[in-house]
């Protein structure tokens, strides 16, 4: 059966899968999301016997349903090969009875590899599909991981260009390197004088701006996202945690139906919506536990039904979850309006306009598949240091705000469900800030990127290649913008007046 997708803004539209990946965005600035969430369709055990591969055919098979077997995978064969550093792609580490789903042994060392491995090809495939013959430009947004996973993604890929914001100053010195030093010819980096947020937005603007479309099409153009907004994404990110369900079940940890927890680092709010689409379909998760840096905007969402931009914006050491404008969670707050277009259509021009909107009780009272906690700089760091002394294992920043805010859940509820934490960075990402968390003051006079040695030291563990590729690598990219120059800039690169 035929799965048609849905702009959140606009109930006239209907999408096929390959039409929402090619837009991107719909017109009116909403997001796609599958008129109902396919359940599975094999046993529980059945996937506990599947590899990754296999595992992705069968999750995304039935989101892209216009897809042909061939095509999908193929897709799904040229993305999860070599260049993950481990066959299982997202391996299951116990440590001390908790399990570290690592999700960064991809070429950019971060989880956003497991989607943008493959966006690139399913975009293309879609191109050929729609008989598209317009040049897809990649407009993104970056808080730090996305942009070089994009950027790796869709380097050199005929028919596309690739242009990443992201803002200076707001991202770790591993993650500059890595986008400035990206090589291709289809590839722009931009620094803007400003935050995430800032970045996001002007993305936004630009993809809802007509006119603005209409010249890029007379120019052979047409836009498309890499950012998690993107439903070839999102969909994507549901398979980790299926698979994540059949490795413990593999593996004895549980029992087939038995329930897990998962706690996920958020920012944007793209990978744990994907671990609550993977619950509609069918995997047993009790609870779904949204950890949050000091910029605790669904912190206080969860717990008060009031979404609130309206704050200081926190430079913190888990830099991809600095973020105040979740844009994922319009997909979640559409789900629980009842699937009503102009409910969220009100609910998010307040948010534009006043910075904040409240949900009513009934929408509240749907999400209690949610959870929600959020850890300070100190309490990340101490989760860093305590499971080094404790394990020896070495997570890196983002993943220890998920470790702090379960350990105070488990002791606030006395919950001991087995749980699955997103392992979402390789600690080599923030080496300066890891180090530091585990021998505070040694290493306040050293480069971040000259720390990998002294990790790899202490954490006997090799040092990933995506970190050695950039030590001496030739800078790429210098151009710098101020958030209201996005376009003028993004019209340079393409050559438009």
């Amino acid at each position: 059966m035929e799965l048609f997708y849905r702009s959140t803004r606009n109930e006239n539209v209907m999408l096929t899968a390959s039409e929402a990946i090619l837009q991107g965005l719909s017109d009116e600035g909403g997001l796609f999301v599958p008129e109902r969430i396919p359940v599975l369709n094999v046993s529980l055990s059945e996937i506990a016997g599947m590899d990754y591969q296999e595992t992705a055919y069968m999750v995304m098979k039935q989101f892209l349903t216009d897809f042909k077997e061939e095509e999908l995978k193929s897709c799904i064969r040229l993305a999860y090969d070599e260049k993950f550093d481990t066959e299982a792609i997202a391996p299951l580490a116990n440590v001390d009875g908790t399990y570290y789903l690592e999700l960064f042994h991809g070429p950019t060392i971060a989880f956003k590899d497991m989607a943008l491995s493959i966006l690139p090809h399913l975009m293309t495939t879609a191109a050929k599909k729609q008989g598209v013959t317009d040049e897809i430009v990649i407009l993104t947004a970056t808080s730090g991981d996305t942009g070089k996973a994009a950027l790796s993604g869709f380097a050199d890929v005929e028919g596309t260009r690739i242009i990443v914001f992201y803002p200076k100053g707001g991202v770790s010195e591993v993650q500059r390197l890595q986008m400035v030093t990206q090589k291709g010819k289809n590839t722009a980096v931009v620094a803007i004088h400003g935050n995430f947020d800032e970045a996001q937005s002007g993305v936004k603007r630009m993809f809802e701006d007509p006119k603005l479309r209409e010249e890029l099409r007379e120019a052979g153009f047409r836009f498309s996202s890499a950012n998690s907004i993107n439903i070839g994404r999102l969909v994507p990110q549901i398979v980790y945690y299926v698979y994540a369900y059949g490795g413990l079940l593999k593996n004895g940890e549980i029992q087939e139906g038995d329930p897990v927890n998962v706690v996920v680092p958020t920012g944007n709010f793209g990978n744990i919506l994907a671990a609550y689409f993977a619950k509609e379909m069918g995997i047993p998760i009790a609870k779904l536990i949204c950890a949050s840096n000091e910029n605790k905007v669904l912190f206080d969402f969860f717990c008060t039904g009031t979404y609130d931009r309206n704050r200081e914006f926190v430079l913190t050491e888990s830099p991809s979850m600095d973020i105040l404008i979740s844009s994922n969670l319009e997909r979640l707050i559409y789900l629980i309006s009842g699937r009503n277009a102009d409910k969220n259509c009100e609910l998010m021009e307040e948010l534009r306009t006043k910075g904040s909107y409240g949900i009513t009780e009934e929408m509240k009272a749907k999400l209690s598949d949610f959870a929600a906690g959020y850890a300070s700089a100190q309490e990340m760091k101490q989760a860093i240091r305590d499971t080094f002394e404790n394990t020896g294992y070495v997570m890196d920043t983002h993943t220890a705000v998920a470790a702090a805010v379960y350990d105070a859940y488990k002791k606030d509820c006395g919950d001991q469900t087995k749980t699955v934490i997103a392992s979402t960075a390789s600690p080599y990402k923030f080496a300066k800030s890891v180090l530091d968390a585990i021998h505070p003051g040694a290493y306040e006079q050293q480069e971040e990127i000259g720390l990998a040695d002294e990790l790899s030291r202490i954490s006997g563990t090799e040092i990933p290649l995506a970190v050695e590729e950039i030590r001496h690598a030739k800078i790429c990219h210098t151009r710098e913008c101020d958030g209201a120059q996005m376009e003028q800039t993004v019209r340079e690169i393409l050559g438009l007046r």
